[in-house]
């Protein structure tokens, strides 16, 4: 642990500044009038900038950022790599009232390489995922999952970080039927499925195995989804799925760990191919979606993968 005299620790303290933790890692910078209490651990390169103040349960990791006019109030816990920007407001009680101390404060925890933009605003509780991107002036009010964007007030999901998204026209414009279309994850195909159509009306048809590469053991329905919720958030250790968007339209966001793309599944003669081991997750919902999910195994609690960084870590294992 670096000691607090100037002469050897390995961190940088302003001379306006009041820092009075002794847990502060190597290459820290803590700028002009900020305020660190004795509790507080800070981790190596961060960046406190001016007028920042840290109450004494909090944890910050490595290469954090906090920028001017921050307050980090107790249970606070943040991982590597995150940035908050200007004036973001955090908060660890539900129901304050002035002159009690007897409530039990939340924890808050940001995952690993999230942004918090300037301005806003983060309820006690409240969980942010890793790669996660929080837009200036949003008030998150509740979880956000692993590389979501989200804005507004509540903070809505709006889209991905790190993933690219795919036209909605091109499954329709190149895949011809019973064509399959490699995605920029691999292993994540596009299938188009048989399509006929007369006067009376369309038909759409797969065949297993032929189309669709498994031969399933059961089938779901996802329906009456309000459009700002999110669906999937998981991944599958041995279970294979195929979707279909029999009616109505929704995104899906595939993942590998190291390449996401969004797909809009928007018609009956389009399937999308997701095999064990891809984080996926469905949203932008439209009224009347009904997605019809294939899948090659029975339903298994064991087989879910919830948890973004254990899912990470199951593919370097």
């Amino acid at each position: 642990m670096p000691s607090q005299s100037t002469e050897t620790r390995a961190f940088f303290v302003h001379p306006q500044a009041l820092c009075e933790s002794r847990s502060i890692g190597a290459g820290t910078r803590v700028w002009a009038f900020a305020h660190v209490l004795p509790g507080a651990a800070i981790g190596m390169d961060c960046n406190i900038c001016d007028h920042v103040f840290i109450e004494n349960d909090v944890v910050l990791g490595d290469r954090v950022t906090v920028k001017c006019g921050v307050q980090l109030w107790d249970g606070l816990r943040v991982a590597d790599d995150v940035f908050i920007g200007p004036n973001a407001t955090f908060s660890n009680d539900k129901y304050p009232k002035s002159k009690h101390y007897d409530r039990e404060l939340l924890q808050t925890h940001i995952g690993r390489g999230a942004s918090i933009g300037g301005g806003a605003t983060v309820l006690p509780g409240v969980r942010i995922g890793p790669r996660a991107m929080v837009g200036a002036g949003a008030v998150v009010t509740h979880d956000v999952p692993p590389r979501a964007i989200v804005s507004g007030n509540p903070a809505r999901i709006v889209g991905y970080a790190d993933t690219l998204r795919r036209p909605r026209e091109t499954p329709q414009r190149v895949l011809t039927d019973r064509e399959v279309i490699q995605t920029s994850v691999p292993g994540v195909t596009l299938h188009r499925l048989a399509t006929a159509e007369d006067l009376r009306g369309r038909l759409s048809a797969g065949e297993f195995s032929e189309q669709i590469p498994f031969l399933p053991r059961r089938y779901f329905v996802v329906y009456d989804v309000p459009g700002k919720e999110v669906r999937g958030e998981h991944a599958h250790r041995q279970c294979h799925q195929f979707l279909v968007a029999a009616r109505g339209s929704l995104s899906v966001v595939v993942d590998n760990g190291t390449t996401g793309e969004e797909i809009v599944l928007d018609t009956p003669t389009i399937g999308l191919y997701l095999p064990p081991m891809i984080w996926s997750v469905q949203y932008k919902y439209s009224d009347d979606a009904l997605l019809l999910v294939f899948a090659s195994d029975r339903y298994d609690p064991d087989d879910y993968v919830r948890d973004y960084d254990e899912f990470l870590g199951g593919l370097d294992a």
